[in-house]
């Protein structure tokens, strides 16, 4: 197969769907890999790493998209690369469909095979391709967020930790899954007193005993939510429905009711937000302000610490790359129940059901029309 890695180019994007070393795997199981010029240059990944592990370089996006039976990335896909996609194409990269509908027009549109790493299953019922870009997500989080309580930011000017004699800085994470997880360990590690609220009891035990006390666990309901994003200095928002439009958590009349100068987090932006108010914004511009609250809401956080991410995300997408260049898509995904959850576009249909509830498409069975794709 001819597997293709086109630059991001989406704003401060710079991680990378494919390292040489993933790439040598792909060339040593019997496949090409094209590769668009000055790929990796902006993690001081050079084009020689590329050429000596096999790969071939190629001068631009275009030549990439004519050439390549799979393009891998890591960003969903821009207008003008969605345009370039053919039929039977396979697109397998994020693609973060529910709250962007000209997206899933275009991808419906170019009748490609779009694999969603977000939507990609495992045996524990977690999200193996999202997990370790939801752990640097919530890790940053907290990194954003101190970083935008400081008074020359336009926040409270209240430092986390505390200081001796006054009291820590206090954090609310809404949801208990990986990123939220990962953003509470970091706060509670810096010394910021941390809850977090979570629905699910199973979780709720997990968290509690994996942080044995050090960290407030309660059990989410909408007059728990209100009281404690009220008194937050710092609120991240890491609510997870897979594959579906995030659930709106709090209204433009909660967000009055805080204090001014604090800042929310929301790291749930790449499914549309869990605030009313929430938007889409860049590492370029990151934060806007609604009734004195700082929003952060950066779509693609791990972008900001590129190299660490591309390694990460790239260890644990390449069993699935190599999957589905060794057996074909068909194949791959009749044979892997799990990789068959990440197909969300076919020939055409939306095969990913909560995809097609939130933008009004009728949901086709990914198995039944794989099985007539493949006749």
């Amino acid at each position: 197969m001819i597997i293709g890695v086109p630059k991001e180019i989406k704003n401060h994007e710079y991680r990378v769907g494919l390292t040489p070393s993933s790439a040598y795997e792909l060339i040593k199981s019997g496949h090409s890999v094209l590769i668009e010029k000055k790929l990796g240059n902006g993690i001081d990944l050079s084009d020689d790493e590329y050429v000596k592990v096999g790969a071939k370089l190629v001068n631009s996006a275009k030549e990439v998209f004519d050439t390549a039976q799979m393009i891998v990335k890591v960003k969903e896909p821009q207008e003008q690369e969605c345009k370039m996609l053919q039929e039977s194409q396979i697109l397998f990269t994020y693609l973060h469909l529910a709250p962007d509908p000209l997206q899933t027009k275009l991808l419906v549109e170019s009748k490609c095979v779009g694999i969603a790493y977000e939507t990609i299953t495992d045996n524990k019922g977690g999200l193996p391709l999202l997990a370790p870009m939801s752990e640097v997500a919530g890790s940053m989080s907290i990194q954003a967020g101190a970083q935008h309580l400081e008074k020359s930011n336009g926040g409270r000017g209240i430092l986390l930790p505390g200081v001796p004699g006054i009291e820590a800085g206090k954090v609310t994470v809404i949801g208990g899954g990986v990123s939220g997880m990962h953003a509470a360990k970091v706060a509670s590690g810096i010394g910021a007193e941390v809850t977090i609220l979570e629905k699910s009891l199973d979780r709720i035990r997990y968290l509690d005993d994996i942080f044995q006390g050090k960290i407030r666990v309660l059990h989410s309901n909408q007059s728990i939510l209100e009281k404690y994003v009220i008194e937050s200095d710092l609120v991240v928002t890491a609510v997870l429905i897979a594959g579906a439009a995030a659930p709106k958590l709090i209204s433009r009349e909660l967000l009055k009711r805080m204090k001014k100068g604090s800042v929310i987090v929301d790291i749930a932006i790449d499914q549309g937000g869990c605030l009313e108010t929430s938007k889409i914004t860049t590492h370029a511009n990151p934060t806007f302000v609604e009734e004195g609250v700082i929003h952060y809401c950066v779509a693609n956080m791990p972008g900001a610490v590129a190299r660490s991410s591309s390694y990460a995300l790239n260890n644990a997408t390449l069993p699935f790359a190599l999957d589905i260049a060794n057996k074909g898509w068909k194949k791959a995904l009749l044979e892997n129940h799990h990789l068959l959850n990440g197909l969300n576009v076919l020939n055409g249909k939306i095969t990913c059901e909560p995809v097609a509830q939130a933008l009004g498409y009728k949901s086709y069975d990914a198995k039944i029309s794989v099985e007539e794709h493949a006749g």
